[in-house]
């Protein structure tokens, strides 16, 4: 059957997921093959010192983002969709929005990047004696409770940002298990949420008489091919201002931004992993056994079929690297020369490939915001060097390249060296590694293993919810998400795997042992830059 064709007959599939810098739309057929591709992009904003985006900016950018793939599919093939075989919406992970009963929003919306809960995530790590890392939305529900918050009392329901959205399409609070992962700790043998900690935390929020238990507010857990309800038509009209799409489509369980890159990387099986990088970078193994023993820095998810997963996640990633690629560009535009954004991230990504082992002496944090992984609750932007050090272009970027995988390598480092987990397949997805051999090459030195790029990983997540979607449309009687990716999607796929080079894995540990030793200069530095 033609493409225009699974297209009228709504045999198609359509992830879409709110990232930090883009929301994403990705139409794919049941085999994974992208057929159309819609973006919006978006940015957070820093307010009353909390990182948010507005309900207003979500919502113009839920329709801008469908139009825009609307509009691709009617480019490309002549028709305009009218319904799909599945929906799948993914987003940022952890989080806090908070709902009354009549759906109006009771405070702002604090995204992952927010690190205003320390007190929270310390008092429930040590209840749980599991580590409930600060971004986490059960810890952000106990921190406005704490800190005494009015609208507390009122609260109806508490979601991710992909649970809300689901909720508006669907009008059902539910939630897939990997991104209720990110909100409090999961039973993966009961793929639901731990019942022993959900007793401890009513019985810690007792005192205080809501008239809700966490059971109450928060979505229910559901995993990678069950049906999470189905478009209505209040749903329909708010996500295509066209008024064209059609009510009654199933959806798949809302997923987080970790899940889907562990479908858009057929990392969904003990001892696989992936890294994803991006303006967050994280990354995950899927375990064979539990830890040893409770690591802050690392978090305990799942993937979307409820597999345990040890991840480590950094707040900060690429946005300071992509700041300075921004300040080459308005460069060449002085000299009159209108710079590709693309061809000027590939020219300086791949020229950082002459660059010194270690980034000769330079050292750099992108810290725009806290960071849990070196315990450090704000962030400070760094660039710092001796007069010995070897200053220019190349390792400029090299050293911007590797410090947005330097948190994430601390925890790997733990995961790899300490805890001696076992990985046969590494994957790697995301915008860091769009140019061609060289975020991938500095990921192999950071975890001195062989690492695969597809040729699909700057899809990244949005790709990841539409192959969600697509399981649920046409899963096989009691097929499993893990063969359902390996056998039916990634089969026929190409990518490229490169091993480490024993240079760079040499000059990675000595950047490493360098950028450790420089926090101590990046938390001095939260004192002494206050002039915001």
């Amino acid at each position: 059957m033609n493409t225009k064709k699974l297209i009228e007959e709504g045999k198609t599939a359509l992830g879409i997921e709110f990232g930090s810098t883009r929301i994403k739309a990705v139409l794919v057929d049941y085999s994974g093959k992208v057929l159309a591709v819609g973006i919006h992009d978006w940015e957070n904003s820093f307010i009353n010192n909390i990182w948010t985006y507005s309900m207003d900016e979500i919502h113009a950018g839920t329709r801008s983002c469908y139009t825009s793939l609307r509009k691709d599919v009617e480019e490309k093939y002549g028709v305009t969709p009218k319904t799909y075989g599945a929906i799948g919406v993914s987003a940022m992970m952890h989080g806090y929005i908070a709902l009354d009963e009549n759906g109006e929003q009771l405070a702002p919306f604090q995204t992952w990047r927010n690190t205003n809960t320390q007190q929270a995530a310390d008092e429930l790590t040590e209840l749980f004696d599991f580590n409930i890392p600060l971004r986490w939305s059960s810890a952000h529900l106990y921190q406005r409770i704490l800190d005494g918050e009015e609208h507390v009392k009122n609260i109806d329901t508490v979601s991710t940002l992909a649970a809300y959205i689901h909720l508006r399409l669907t009008g059902k609070h539910v939630i897939g298990i990997g991104d209720a992962a990110g909100m409090f700790p999961i039973d993966s043998v009961t793929l639901d949420y731990d019942q022993s900690m959900v007793d401890k935390f009513d019985k810690l929020i007792e005192k205080y008489n809501f008239g809700w238990k966490l059971r109450d507010v928060f979505p229910k857990v559901m995993v990678a091919g069950e049906e999470a309800g189905t478009l209505t038509k209040e749903g329909a009209e708010f996500l295509d201002e066209s008024g064209n799409l059609e009510p009654g489509v199933k959806l798949c369980p809302p997923e987080g931004d970790a899940g889907t890159g562990m479908v858009a990387t057929n990392s969904v099986a003990p001892r696989t992993g992936n890294v994803s990088a991006g303006t967050s970078t994280f990354a995950m193994l899927v375990l064979e056994k539990s830890l040893s023993k409770l690591y802050r820095e690392i978090d305990m998810v799942t993937t979307p079929s409820g597999f345990p997963v040890a991840m480590s996640h950094a707040n900060n990633g690429t946005s300071d690297l992509n700041a300075w690629v921004g300040i080459f560009g308005e460069f060449a535009s002085l000299f009159g020369i209108k710079a590709d954004a693309g061809e000027l991230f590939e020219k300086l990504y791949t020229n950082s490939l002459n660059g010194d082992a270690d980034c000769g002496g330079l050292l750099a944090y992108g810290y725009y915001s806290g960071e849990n992984i070196t315990m450090i609750n704000e962030g400070r932007l760094a660039f710092l060097r001796t007069a010995n050090s070897k200053f220019n272009l190349a390792n400029l970027m090299r050293v911007n390249l590797y410090t947005s995988l330097g948190a994430v390598k601390l925890g790997m480092d733990i995961l790899m060296k300490d805890e001696g987990c076992k990985i046969e397949r590494l994957m790697g997805h995301g915008g860091f590694f769009k140019t061609k051999g060289v975020g991938q090459r500095y990921l192999a030195a950071s975890v001195n293993a062989p690492v695969t790029v597809m040729d699909t990983a700057s899809e990244g997540g949005a790709w990841g919810i539409a192959l969600l979607a697509a399981f649920l449309a046409d899963r096989k009687t009691d097929e499993k998400l893990e063969d359902y990716i390996e056998e039916r999607v990634f089969k026929t796929m190409s990518g490229e795997t490169i091993n480490p080079d024993p240079k760079d894995v040499e000059g990675y540990e000595i950047f490493t042992e360098r950028y450790k030793k420089g926090l101590s200069i990046e938390k001095a530095a939260i004192n002494a830059m206050d002039w915001d």
